[in-house]
């Protein structure tokens, strides 16, 4: 950790710094450190058990490039784990949709491919101290899509299931909920005061309107719907 000559911990947006090739880990350093408001706090190559190091320096982001070239989440979800805290800024990455996606939802705040300048990795750790995300905007409409396509999916089950209370009366769910006791025709018929015959023309009914090819598919559908008890 660098310290002002009086001893003090100097104030800024402390960083701590991974990478695994020497020459980059002095350069960027060096490059932070003549940057005003930011501190290194610390330097390493990743190895071992990195949050340790990082934990004990009292930093408020990570930038690394250690262990993401191939998509390996190893060394961030591990920082995650132990320091749910952290802000994490990764450097010189692919433009690789799926890589992106995988430590998006880990919890990454910037993600800077290795095409960027010194300028553009600084600006990047600013942004994330003030927080904000820090991606290419080709990356981050990638995020925008995936969160889209993933709404419309759940949306479209949940309409799916749902819709079995819209178009089922009282009675049939009344009926089904004796179907999901086990229960058979002829006894639902008893309980419910119905004929036989009644019931089984529900049951007819009930199945085309959930598109249900039996009564337990029907069952599980209503269910699902969360109209009927799990049990």
């Amino acid at each position: 950790m660098v310290e002002n000559g009086n001893g003090s911990t100097p104030s800024g947006i402390k960083v701590f710094l991974i990478a695994e090739n020497r020459l980059l880990r002095e350069t960027l350093a060096r490059l932070l450190q003549k940057r005003a408001g930011i501190v290194v706090v610390g330097v390493s190559r990743g190895t071992g058990s990195a949050w340790e190091e990082i934990a004990a320096s009292g930093c408020e982001i990570v930038l690394t490039d250690c262990l993401t070239s191939d998509g390996d989440t190893g060394l961030v979800s591990e920082l995650f784990e132990h320091l749910p805290q952290i802000k994490v800024v990764l450097f010189g990455m692919d433009e690789d949709r799926d890589v992106f996606l995988k430590f998006a939802f880990l919890g990454v705040s910037g993600y800077v491919l290795k095409d960027a300048s010194a300028t553009e990795i600084i600006s990047a750790v600013r942004g994330v101290a003030q927080g904000e995300a820090a991606c290419p905007p080709r990356l981050c409409m990638t995020l925008i899509q995936h969160l889209s396509r993933e709404y419309r999916q759940r949306a479209k089950i949940s309409g799916e299931h749902g819709s079995a209370k819209r178009l089922l009366t009282y009675r049939q769910l009344e009926l089904m909920d004796l179907v999901a006791r086990g229960m058979s025709n002829k006894e639902i018929a008893a309980n419910l005061n119905l004929s036989e015959f009644t019931v089984k023309n529900h049951m007819r009914r009930i199945m085309k309107q959930v598109d249900a090819d039996d009564r337990h598919q029907a069952v599980a559908v209503v269910r699902a719907g969360g109209f009927l008890p799990n049990a």
